[in-house]
């Protein structure tokens, strides 16, 4: 049955979640146009170039288009690589010089797969946008208020990677894998005739095909050994050794440190001011608490007094509960019932309520 006026730019990367998003929505009777993002250039990121095989690939770029050919919608490939420059890769680049350790996709899926994918569909007339997430949206009737929700599939979840998407874009979000496993997505691309159901899943990041970001820091900033040199590791109050430079290390990194030791050694601290890294013990990258800045709250305004919450501090975290409540400032406050090891600055901690995203931040 078609869908009357409603018109839906459907992000497709060529692989099998994007495609079978697209032609669920055709089958729906949406008015579909799909878009390819292209959001670097090949020769600007290093590593791998011309055997590219990430999302935003030549090869993916190829897949979508001969896929919207046999679904029968247009396809148009956008050239986003300056914007994604600008809110993606500079950000990931100063993040890792302030001693942080960014998540670039939170990012980009907030910036461009939402707020630019977003302006081009007005551009195009569309109503929605739609992706291959494996996520699902929850809308409370009585107020229109909307937020995350996890997927059906634990395995394939990404709910986590969504928490900064805000409320009026999840509006004009249409999630077509909601209740779907990927199992059932490759069925379904199966059934639709589709020639990349079994086609790989990329998991680096698609700027790093060579998932080697120290190569990556040193290609986009030639005199970074130059500018920051080589720094002092140390061991309770001790100099032991001398590193690299600090944005190639992260917190909880325990190979590549260059020193022996009687027991294994962690990197607990990276201070940029001096340099230097803080090394320890497996037990002190244990803390009981974070605080968190960027924050956004979806299924409710703010948290403004004590709340239980399962809360996960990565992506691949399984969740812990603790006591979570925001302050005037903004900052998000969390306390863990047990210690957490390895709480890395720059990351998201994301607070769920069972299934439900209620928001999250960035670790400070």
């Amino acid at each position: 049955m078609k869908q009357h006026g409603k018109k839906v730019l459907v992000g497709m990367s060529g692989g099998v979640d994007s495609s079978v998003a697209a032609a669920l929505l055709v089958e729906q009777g949406y008015d579909v146009v799909g878009i390819t993002i292209k959001t670097y250039r090949y020769e600007d990121i290093g590593g791998n170039v011309g055997n590219d095989s990430s999302c935003c690939s030549l090869d993916g770029i190829n897949d979508a288009r001969r896929i919207a050919m046999k679904l029968g919608i247009p396809h148009y490939t956008v050239d986003f690589s300056q914007v994604f420059r600008e809110k993606v890769i500079d950000y990931f680049i100063e993040d890792y010089l302030a001693g942080n350790t960014p998540n670039p996709c939170v990012k980009c899926n907030r910036t461009i797969k939402w707020e630019e994918m977003l302006k081009k569909a007005d551009a195009l007339g569309a109503q929605y946008i739609s992706t291959g997430h494996y996520a699902q949206i929850a809308e409370d009737p009585e107020t229109g208020n909307r937020w995350i929700r996890k997927s059906d599939d634990p395995k394939k979840d990404q709910s986590y990677m969504l928490w900064s998407v805000r409320q009026a874009d999840l509006a004009r979000t249409l999630f077509p894998l909601a209740g779907f496993t990927k199992d059932q997505s490759r069925a379904e691309a199966v059934r639709l005739g589709l020639d990349i159901a079994n086609k790989g899943d990329s998991y680096e990041i698609c700027f790093i095909p060579d998932d080697d970001y120290r190569r990556f820091l040193r290609s986009n900033r030639p005199n970074i050994d130059q500018e920051i040199g080589e720094g002092e590791i140390v061991l309770d109050g001790k100099v032991i050794g001398t590193h690299e430079g600090y944005p190639f290390y992260t917190i909880g990194q325990r190979k590549g440190l260059g020193v022996s030791h009687s027991t294994p050694l962690y990197v607990l601290n990276v201070l940029p001011e001096t340099n230097t890294l803080i090394l320890g013990e497996d037990s002190e990258l244990l803390v009981d608490s974070l605080t968190a800045h960027s924050t956004v709250f979806s299924k409710y305004s703010d948290i403004n007094v004590p709340r239980e919450f399962r809360v996960k501090k990565g992506y691949k975290d399984a969740g812990s509960l603790a006591e979570c409540w925001t302050t005037s400032d903004g900052i998000l406050h969390v306390k863990f019932h047990e210690p957490q090891r390895a709480v890395s600055r720059g990351q998201s901690v994301v607070l769920y309520e069972d299934n439900d995203v209620v928001g999250g931040g960035i670790i400070a």
